[in-house]
């Protein structure tokens, strides 16, 4: 049962003003309790020794030489989950199987944090080395078949240790017929190597077991507005301008079409549609799709372009227009992936 909270029905205003650690939030009563009894089944169906352990932050992620995880806290209440969906669009893990893709992949990073993995030689020669400067972003190779696709936008070619825990990840899902899907791709190297590892020290006793919890929630100062304040400015699109041109395609500033429905209200009446469909086909994060509306709906508002089209046809050539150009925008090496 989900556990109440005195902040649940607060005014908006006044939720945004409360610190983090006011929250006061526990992964108990959280439907995340869920995800987290199924991933101890998952290893156990593995035979694995190994099971992280958990607390609530602000982002996932997995700090070095920690066997653990972070989870975000938005995760932790449907109230903060609808308020992250509203700040950013997109909130990482908003669905069980979402959350599950995660935390497979987090478990990869606290299992070589446990076993001291990265200096396995075989894995080194394979995957690379952790030692390689992290990004701050990256350029994906869309159709590249020497990484295996598990998260969006490509991850496992993030960094070699984001490659390893992708490749976990895909090992680790029940019925994920990773041997029979990836059997042509030069990635089936990187998944044998993985379960070789895996059976060599499943049985085995962890090297690190530390219960560290890195910047949990419940001692964070920053309030809610000042979070998603910072988040809204490290998810901005710098460049969303490649599509001026496909807009007076598709809209028109002529005065015989001026009576018809603006192109900037079109664009808001569609967005959640527009986004869904975009990020389906193009793999990327439905926030950095939206940020990307939000720059064009300002280029209509400010050249008034109006609809030239009927609503629904309109509707398919700009999100076939929106597909086709983020693919070609995306395979140009132009478009970097914030990490």
């Amino acid at each position: 049962m989900q556990k109440k909270y005195r902040w649940e029905k607060m005014p908006e205003n006044e939720l945004l003003d409360l610190r983090i650690c006011d929250l006061k939030l526990t992964l108990k009563g959280s439907r995340l309790e869920k995800n987290i009894a199924k991933l101890k089944k998952e290893l156990e169906l593995k035979k694995m020794r190994f099971c992280p352990h958990f607390w609530i932050s602000d982002e996932w992620y997995t700090p070095d030489g920690v066997p653990g995880m972070a989870i975000p806290f938005y995760l932790v209440h449907p109230r903060l989950l609808k308020l992250e969906q509203k700040m950013v669009v997109e909130a990482e893990g908003a669905t069980f199987d979402w959350a599950m893709k995660l935390v497979r992949h987090e478990t990869g990073h606290a299992i070589d944090n446990a076993y001291h993995l990265r200096k396995n030689k075989r894995r080194q020669k394979l995957f690379g080395l952790t030692s390689v400067p992290y990004p701050d972003d990256y350029a994906p190779r869309p159709f590249s078949k020497k990484f295996v696709t598990h998260l969006d936008s490509w991850y496992a070619q993030a960094h070699p240790d984001e490659d390893w825990a992708e490749t976990f990840a895909v090992w680790l899902t029940p019925k994920s017929g990773w041997k029979k899907r990836y059997s042509k791709w030069p990635a089936i190297k990187k998944l044998i190597l993985l379960d070789e590892i895996m059976q060599e020290i499943r049985s085995t006793k962890p090297l690190v077991t530390n219960k560290y919890k890195d910047r949990p929630a419940n001692e964070m100062k920053t309030t809610l507005k000042s979070y998603y304040k910072r988040k809204r400015e490290k998810l901005g699109v710098d460049n969303p301008t490649f599509f001026a041109g496909d807009l007076y395609k598709i809209f028109s500033t002529q005065e015989k079409y001026n009576s018809n429905p603006s192109a900037a209200r079109f664009i808001r009446l569609h967005r959640k549609e527009i986004c869904q469909q975009v990020a389906r086909w193009t793999s990327l994060y439905q926030y950095n799709i939206s940020q990307i509306l939000d720059e064009m709906i300002d280029f209509c508002v400010e050249r008034n372009l109006r609809l030239k089209q009927s609503d629904k046809k309109t509707k398919m050539d700009f999100i076939s227009m929106m597909t086709a150009q983020t693919m070609n925008y995306l395979m140009s090496g132009q478009h970097r992936i914030i990490m």
